[in-house]
């Protein structure tokens, strides 16, 4: 398994940590006796097991021997406080969309799966909502609207709310009112000692919500959270799809850049409308273009029928083989995207899962050009002409995500208000390379390969830009690309870690550091239940 890199402080840091050779075992009848009737707990082979383990990613997925369902926050404290009294390794996990490689340190201990932790309460006022830890976004979604309510949400349907937050959290409203974390008002949150406390950005623990906001996977288990939440900011949302040729790539990409980050981003003064979201995707689609991967723009613009032409204009000049409008609501903003529950994206299919990001200020369009060469080697088939044969790309399925949201609601919010360091990029950029898993390693090797050299095309056209959004990262990136370079901030994270978290029980998801006793297995003792029996 490959190891993040780590300074030579945080590996000094993960080595003091005092911890056990191999993990102790797990007493079900014990554990058990300790949660509310409604809990639940899935051991290894069975159906409930398969069902709560399943992950979007298979590479370097943690391994866990059970699963317990809280229903309650006070299970969720009683499972930490067993698991740390018995040096068990223990995750939350809730989505399980996430695909960073770290995640494979879990190679044996619990998982906390909070799915039942799905309230969704509305304030008599109507400016705030109280949600469990467990809630999905589409659903949270969907339920405020219903009262004519909105929230910052991650844009795919099927993730979590609170784990995208939990790294800061991009999403479609975020031009309007800044980033997921930043409505956060109150936060109760399961420590590494098992203590139940709720925080917030006055006391008590303000330091530790600071660190809530962008670095969150690294100090505890959120049970339930209160943010704020606004009124609808328009009835109808119009899009514009634009399908271009791959030859036509660094062109497309610097219209955009004049269109909507200024100067062609020069002195990254972005000012992309609120109203204004512009997603593209890279896939290979014969159907369209036998020849490459065909570049689809996702202009979307709210509170009109149909995208203002000034937006839209300006790709005639790279001949589109084929535009589409449509018109809908806020609720169709996910399927428009091919992220809504019923869409790939959404469904756990046991493939490798991966994703290179980087943040940008600005498309380089040299550096694009580079980076679509490289994906389209790994998605189109080659053709010999002096030969007339073809080989099968190797990883036909994937995708090239490039978000573009507006600015405006992240910037307006103090950089050093949040843990989230990465408030001065304008683009999230993520190739997802998609494959099945091999015994030999074959397809991760070479998907490691394109990948990491996709990213470094798109990172050498912005020097300088090397923030990687940890919600999307791949495993192998530095606590600075996940965090910031700034020493200051760094450093408050460092010591925030050692007070909260100093035995690195969380340390599974984008580690500051990682525990000592990364190579244990556990043993499971099962007093309680007959063998193969789903439910405790």
């Amino acid at each position: 398994m490959r190891s993040v890199l780590l300074s030579s402080l945080w590996a000094a840091t993960a080595a003091a940590v005092s911890c056990s050779t191999g993990c102790p075992s797990i007493n079900l009848s014990t554990l058990q006796s300790v949660l509310s009737a409604d809990a639940e707990i899935f051991t290894a082979g069975t159906a409930g097991f398969n069902e709560t383990s399943a992950r979007w990613s298979a590479l370097d997925a943690p391994i866990s021997q059970i699963v317990v369902v809280p229903a309650t926050a006070a299970d969720v404290q009683a499972t930490v406080q067993y698991a740390s009294s018995k040096n068990i390794k223990f995750l939350a996990t809730n989505g399980a969309h996430g695909a960073i490689t770290t995640l494979g340190k879990l190679n044996c201990g619990i998982e906390i799966y909070m799915t039942k932790l799905n309230s969704v309460e509305i304030s008599t006022d109507g400016t705030t909502m109280t949600v469990g830890g467990g809630v999905i976004a589409g659903n949270l979604t969907r339920t405020l609207y219903e009262s004519g309510k909105q929230a910052v949400t991650g844009t795919c349907e099927c993730v979590s709310y609170l784990g995208p937050a939990l790294g800061g959290g991009h999403g479609w409203l975020q031009g309007y009112h800044g980033l997921i974390a930043d409505q956060f008002i109150s936060l109760d949150i399961v420590l590494a000692n098992g203590s139940l406390v709720t925080v917030t950005e006055s006391g008590p623990d303000p330091e530790l919500f600071w660190a809530l906001k962008g670095a969150g996977h690294n100090f505890g288990i959120v049970t339930s959270a209160t943010s704020k939440i606004f009124d609808i900011v328009a009835d109808k949302y119009a899009l514009s799809t634009i399908f271009i040729s791959g030859d036509n790539v660094k062109e497309a990409y610097e219209i955009s850049n004049n269109l909507w980050l200024g100067n062609n981003g020069a002195n990254n003064t972005a000012d992309q409308p609120v109203d204004l979201a512009i997603w593209s995707y890279w896939f290979y689609e014969p159907t369209i273009d036998a020849t490459g991967p065909v570049v689809v723009f996702y202009i979307i613009q709210a509170g009109v029928d149909t995208v203002d032409s000034q937006w839209t204009a300006p790709f005639d000049a790279v001949n589109p083989i084929m535009t589409a409008p449509d018109v809908g609501t806020y609720l169709d903003l996910a399927a428009w995207t091919g992220i809504d529950f019923a869409s790939n994206p959404c469904k756990k299919t046991g493939n490798a899962n991966n994703r290179f990001p980087v943040y940008l200020p600005a498309y380089n369009g040299t550096a694009m050009e580079q980076a679509y060469a490289l994906f389209k080697y790994a998605t189109a088939p080659t053709v010999d002409t002096v030969t007339n044969t073809t080989t099968d790309a190797p990883f036909p399925n994937s995708l090239f995500m490039a978000e573009g949201y507006s600015q405006q609601g992240v910037k307006a919010i103090d950089d050093a208000s949040a843990a989230f360091a990465f408030r001065d990029e304008n683009l999230l950029i993520a190739p997802l390379l998609i494959y099945p898993l091999d015994s030999e390693g074959v397809n991760e090797a070479l998907a490691y390969k394109v990948g990491t050299a996709i990213r470094d095309a798109l990172r050498s056209g912005s020097p300088g830009s090397n923030g990687s959004y940890v919600n999307y990262s791949y495993g192998d990136e530095t606590t600075d690309n996940w965090y910031g370079s700034d020493a200051w901030r760094q450093d408050r994270l460092r010591s925030l870690k050692s007070q909260y978290d100093p035995k690195g029980r969380f340390s599974f998801y984008g580690p500051i550091a990682y525990p000592a006793c990364d190579d244990s297995e556990s043993e499971i003792v099962d007093d309680l239940a007959p063998s193969g029996k789903d439910e405790l």
